[in-house]
Parts: structure tokens; sequence; C-alpha cells
């Protein structure tokens, strides 16, 4: 009788733990590896992660952004794989039914997506600022503060005046959560990669720095939009800095004015008391008038060999230009031109 009682007694025990590990492995699985994210959506979410984030603040934000279903589960499990107290700054792409290990893994690895950075036709600091932070967690006050800093741009080699040479315009990856210091440095060795020795050896040719290559070719750029003539046009200037003729390239004035709206440039902006006033101070301005592309320097580099002096946009609004050796054909050509200005009311 006592026999029987044991064995009933082993047999209750033996399905109460069968029972009980079912249930554990059931909860376990259901908790580790059931989907947690985005059940009903067929979209991504991007999860950014401010620096110095802490875990409360990513479990509150994807739970009350319906991007976790069960906020207790998530926890439970990045406790388990310690995430909780190591918390990585970024952007994250949290895809629809993704279950908690994973998620997990994800964020505790740190395996942010990069952000996409395009800047170009940039003429002032407070433009490129706006436009390669648009998309990072870094502010563009704080990024503009370290392009007006005078001593930290010499760790680069540039003044105030040249810092926009830095910048290549392009298109570029970078992590969200990329500091203003980050950004520098990157641009710092994009910037070296462009200037190979052969780059270096062709500016030496022409006599010029690499940032007086910068400069130049930002004029080159303002002046054409057609990138087939600018190798013509940085010719021409280049004649005149070997001459010593002044440049008169009106992008210049419209700079030193700071209008850029401005269409027609006339005798009062050539009297403006600037040190980008290429009609009253010889040779080339302080620094460059945009960000010049890589078409635009290398139009510099390998500008064309001519006797070219002068050049003035085509009556035909083409965008194009005519060129002239001599001023008296220079002139023919700008009386054209201005007659087209005026029988279109530009003024």
């Amino acid at each position: 009788m006592q026999l029987e009682m044991h064995k009933k007694l082993l047999l209750v025990l033996l399905i109460s733990g069968s029972v009980l590990v079912i249930t554990m492995t059931f909860y376990f699985y259901q908790v580790f590896l059931s989907a947690n994210t985005l059940r009903d959506n067929q979209e991504s979410y991007f999860l950014k992660i401010p620096s110095n984030a802490v875990f409360s603040q990513v479990s509150t934000q994807l739970y009350d952004d319906k991007v976790i279903n069960d906020a207790l589960s998530f926890s439970f499990v990045a406790k388990l794989l310690g995430y909780q107290e190591a918390v990585k700054p970024g952007l994250y792409r949290v895809d629809p039914n993704m279950n908690n290990l994973d998620l997990v893994r994800m964020l505790r690895a740190g395996e942010q997506v990069p952000v996409r950075v395009t800047f170009n036709t940039i003429r002032t600091k407070e433009e490129l600022a706006e436009k390669i932070t648009a998309n990072l967690e870094v502010s563009e006050e704080q990024f503009l503060a370290l392009l007006r800093d005078s001593v930290y741009i010499r760790r680069f080699d540039f003044e105030e005046e040249t810092i926009l040479s830095l910048f290549l315009p392009n298109t570029y990856e970078f992590w969200w959560n990329t500091s203003a210091e980050g950004i520098f440095e990157r641009m710092h060795q994009e910037y070296q990669k462009f200037w190979t020795e052969e780059r270096k050896q062709q500016a030496s040719a022409l006599g010029l720095s690499q940032k007086e290559v910068s400069t130049l070719a930002s004029i080159v750029q303002a002046e054409s939009q057609k990138t087939d003539e600018r190798a013509r046009i940085a010719g021409v200037y280049l004649n005149r800095i070997r001459t010593k003729m002044p440049l008169q390239a009106d992008p210049t004035l419209v700079y030193a004015v700071g209008n850029f709206s401005l269409k027609r440039i006339l005798n009062v902006h050539k009297e403006i008391n600037s040190p980008y006033n290429t009609y009253k101070n010889l040779g080339l301005p302080p620094g460059p008038i945009n960000l010049p592309d890589i078409n635009s320097l290398n139009a510099v580099l390998t500008a064309e060999q001519h006797k070219y002096l002068y050049f003035c946009a085509k009556e035909d609004f083409s965008g194009y230009h005519s060129f002239a050796v001599t001023y008296n054909e220079h002139l023919n050509n700008a009386r054209r031109y201005q007659k087209a200005l005026n029988a279109a009311k530009i003024f």
C-alpha cells in the first residue's frame, strides 16, 4: 500500500515537472524567439538612440512608438544579455517581426545603419552647416562653431578664409551619431585622398598651392555650369595671373556684396572695398567663394593652354561663353551680351 502511494507521488512529481519544463520552455521560447516588433507593419522602423541615452529611454521609445508589443519581455532579455548597462547610441533599423533576442543582440552590438549625407552648391559656412548636419545627431550650431574656430581649423592647416576648401562636395556615408569633430576628421581623410601626388604636381606646375587651386576652382565653377568649358575658363584666369592682370571675376563681387541673387554687375559694385573685389585687388581672393566640386578642381589642374584673356556670356543665354584674345574683340562680345540683357529687361 505504502509502495503504491510512493509510486503515485513519484508519477505526480514527474508529470508536474514535465508540465513545468514544458511551460518554462514555451515561456522562454515566447520571450526570446517569438516576434515582438512591428507585427502589423510592413515597413521597418528607424530607431535613433541619442548619445548618453539610458535603457529606459530606449524601451519607452520603442513601446510608445508601437515598435515592440511586449516591453516586459524585451526588458527581460535585455537584462539577461547585459544590454541594459551597455546602450550604444546610433541609428538602427528595426524590421517587422524581429524577436527580442535578435533585436537586443543588434542593439548591443551597435549594428547601426549609415546615413547618406550629400552637400553641393554651397556658398557659405552657414549653408554647409545646415546641409551636412540635416540628418545627423550633431546640431547645425555645434558644427558651425567648429567651422568658425580658428584655433581648431589650424589643426588641419587651414584658415577661416580657406576652411571650406576642406569639404569636397559629394555623397558620403556617416554614422548618425558622428560628432562635429568626427565630420572634420572624415572630410580631412577625403581631402587627402583627393590630393594625390599627381594632383599636387599639377598644382605646383601651375604655380598654385592646393588652397589656391580650390579658390580658383570656386571662381571657375561660379562662372559656368557648363563643365565642358571650365578648363578653358581656368586657362583665362591663369593667363591673367601670369600677366599680373586683375582677375576681374564678377562672381567674386557677388560674394563680396553678399547678394547671391544679383543678376547683373554694375560699376558701383566694382568699387566695393573688399579683399574679394578682384577688380581692385590683384591675384586670387583670400579663399573660395563656394565649395568647388571635383570637376571644377580638375578643370583648374588640367586648364587649357591658350592665349585668351577675356570671356563673356553668350547673348543666346545658353550658359556658354565667347572667348577673346584682344580687348576690342571682347568689347564686341560684351556689347552683344549687354544688348541681350537690356532686351530681356535684366537690369
